[in-house]
Parts: structure tokens; C-alpha cells; sequence
């Protein structure tokens, strides 16, 4: 194997350790910062990046914008800096590999419902978060969902693609681009405007391959994948996944339309329907004509909430048409067991409980505030 020249190197307060990963436009290591005494991920782009005084301006400038970013399901962001030739930015560690590793994990690399839930949800949320900041992520794929040791999904990546979409030099570059093709959103692929909403179409392409095991578009060429995302409609996921039922069908296919002011317009919006999604699932009928063949549907229903094997509703969340916070169940973040709306504590493992009572969302232990609506807590520093 060819030899890292950086491993064992020093980059300004960091001893570059081992190689985490390689993309396209940068190499992540797991480094040492000796003086705060914490391992963290380090980001290093080719040289050619620092080579261009207006690239280095625009890439810090973004690196600060990002690192203000304060939410659970985004990878939080200590520094950047430029040494001897080496752009780079340091991140939290998060060493639970990838999305893209747990999805080839899966059978057929397809996922149950309720992992989908308990991923697409929080990020989802995270998204709308950064969006209510006025930052696009641009190029959400497999590889820039982190997942820690308890597969808490971790949003990396922010405002790069943008920096990169900033200068026309990375277009003629070897392995670099804007954005991912297969993950492209149309408006993306045709070099027009970008808003949230490609986003949202991102994370529709995401969520069809977790249900699906493929992406909706696949082809050996730029050009190709891009017509395919902006003139043709995708295979609908029950077609390649039988176990896809009309509920998830419809917010995937909803997420995927070409134009965005038909997509959700914003994430929230689109988690809230993937969670009545799940709720119907449970509930195991559906109301009115299916999405895939106009008929109308009734399936055997669900098992009840008790009976459930554990994280089995994991992500269920109160604001569907379906319960009412008072009666949504709660899955305890610590051990997974059920518990009712207003349970202060759990009753398996006493780890505190925080669910909003306006819109039933479960926030953590030391928030005072509903990260989702903004509602007072009544369990917020509870100690």
C-alpha cells in the first residue's frame, strides 16, 4: 500500500493518527488534540484547493457559517484552518461508520420501517434546521450520514458543496464535482437555482434506496443520470420492493417530483408524513384508494403497542392524524422501553423523559424548549 504522508503529521493542534475514509475531494482522518485531550475527524482536501487564495477565503467563510450549526443530528464543527498547503477542517468524531455501511449490512440493503423511522426522522429535522438558518446542504448522500455506536444518525458535510459550486476549476479537476449525480436534484442537474427544496428531493433519492436497496436512477455517466432526474419518472418502489406499502410509496414518490414547488416544501413537512406513514403501517390499513393500483386496500391490523418487540416504534412521534400527544407512546432514548406521553421518568430504566405536550416530539433530557415547535418543556434540567 502506498505510504499517507500524513499520518503522524501535525496539522496546527492536531496529530493526524489514522485514515477514517477517502471521497472524491477529500481524505478524513481520526486525529489527537492534545490540548483539549479529545480524538477528533479531520477533513483534508487536495492540495490544488489551497492553492487558490479566493477558494481558501470562501471555504473558511462557509466553515464558520457551518460551525455555528448547534443540533444533535449534525456533526459539529471545531475548526478550520490552512497548514503548509493542507485545507482542512476538523469535525467531531463520530466512529459508528456510515450509512452507507449500515445499508450493506441490510438483506438486499433494504430497510424495515422502523429503522427508516428512527434515521429519515431525525434527519429530517436536522435539515430543517440548517434550512431555517438559511443553509443548503446540496449534496446529501449515503456517505455523509454518519451513525454513531447507538445508529443516531449525523448529518456531515454542510456548505462544502456549495464552496465547491463556487469556483468552475473544480468541474476540470480529477475526482472532484458538485454534488453526487445519482442523489442530484433536477434543478441541480440542470445548473439552475438551488433552494431547501433540493434538499428535499435528495433525501427523497435516500429514502428510496433505503427502502429499495438502489437508488431510483442509475447509469454509467454524468449525462445519463442527469436526464434520467430531470425527464423521467422513477420506478415506483413497491415495484422493486414488495414490502413497500402505499403509505411510504406515496412520501417517497411526493419527495421525487420534478418540479419543487410539488415536492414538500419543507422537511418538517415531510417528516410529519413519513410518521403518519409509520403510524398507518401499524396500524395496518389504509384508508381510501392505494397510491399503486386506485383500489382501495385493507390489511390485517397491526399488533398493538405493548406487544411490539423493542425499537419497534422507535421514532413514532404524536403529530400524525392518528393519536393526539396524550396519547402517543414514547420510546425511551436510554432503553428503548415504552412509556406513556406524560411519564417523567422511564419506568424501566428511570432515565428522564422530555416529550412536548403541544406537538408530542421527544427532545432530550437538558432541553427547555421542544427543538420542533419551539413549546416549553415541563421535564427540561430536570437533574
Amino acid at each position: 500500500m502506498q505510504q499517507d504522508e500524513l499520518i503522524g503529521a501535525i496539522l496546527g493542534n492536531y496529530r493526524i493518527i489514522a485514515p477514517l475514509g477517502q471521497g472524491g475531494m477529500a481524505r478524513v482522518y481520526r486525529a489527537y488534540q492534545e490540548k483539549l485531550d479529545r480524538e477528533v475527524a479531520i477533513k483534508v482536501l487536495p492540495p490544488w484547493y489551497a492553492a487558490d487564495r479566493n477558494f481558501v477565503e470562501r471555504f473558511q467563510l462557509e466553515a464558520r457559517l457551518v460551525a455555528r450549526l448547534s443540533h444533535p443530528n449534525i456533526v459539529t464543527v471545531h475548526d478550520a484552518n490552512e497548514v503548509n498547503g493542507h485545507l482542512y477542517i476538523v469535525m467531531q468524531l463520530v466512529d459508528g461508520g456510515t450509512l452507507r455501511q449500515r445499508l450493506d449490512q441490510l438483506p438486499q440493503r433494504q430497510m424495515a420501517p422502523a429503522e427508516v423511522i428512527a434515521v429519515f426522522v431525525p434527519l429530517a429535522d436536522a435539515l430543517a434546521y440548517a434550512h431555517d438558518q438559511g443553509i443548503i446542504h446540496r449534496d446529501i448522500k449515503p456517505v455523509n450520514v454518519l451513525m454513531d455506536r447507538a445508529r443516531r444518525p449525523i448529518l456531515s458535510d454542510f456548505g462544502i458543496a456549495k464552496v465547491l459550486a463556487s469556483t468552475q476549476e473544480n468541474l476540470t479537476r480529477p475526482g472532484a464535482g458538485v454534488g453526487t449525480p445519482e442523489y442530484m436534484s433536477p434543478e441541480q442537474c440542470r445548473g439552475g437555482p438551488v433552494d431547501h427544496r433540493a434538499d428535499i428531493y435528495a433525501l427523497g433519492v435516500l429514502l428510496f434506496e433505503a427502502m429499495t436497496g438502489r437508488p431510483p436512477f442509475q447509469g454509467d455517466t454524468y449525462p445519463a443520470l442527469a436526464h434520467s432526474h430531470i425527464y423521467e419518472p422513477p420506478p415506483r418502489p413497491s415495484v422493486l420492493n414488495s414490502a413497500v406499502n402505499p403509505y411510504f410509496e406515496q412520501v417517497i414518490l411526493k419527495a421525487l417530483m420534478k418540479e419543487p414547488q410539488h415536492r414538500y416544501q419543507s422537511t418538517r413537512e415531510m417528516a410529519l408524513a413519513l410518521e403518519a406513514a409509520y403510524q398507518q403501517t401499524l396500524q395496518g390499513r389504509v384508508s381510501g384508494p392505494s397510491p399503486a393500483t386506485g383500489r382501495s386496500v385493507l390489511r390485517e391490523s397491526a399488533l398493538p403497542l405493548s406487544r411490539l418487540p423493542a425499537r419497534e416504534d422507535a421514532g413514532l412521534n404524536a403529530q400524525s392524524s392518528l393519536l393526539s400527544p396524550a396519547e402517543a407512546m414514547h420510546l425511551c432514548p436510554n432503553c428503548h422501553a415504552y412509556n406513556r406521553a406524560q411519564t417523567r421518568f422511564c419506568t424501566r430504566c428511570g432515565h428522564v423523559l422530555n416529550p412536548c405536550p403541544a406537538c408530542g416530539k421527544q427532545n432530550m433530557a437538558r432541553d427547555r424548549f421542544c427543538t420542533r415547535c419551539g413549546q416549553t418543556l415541563m421535564n427540561g434540567y430536570i437533574g
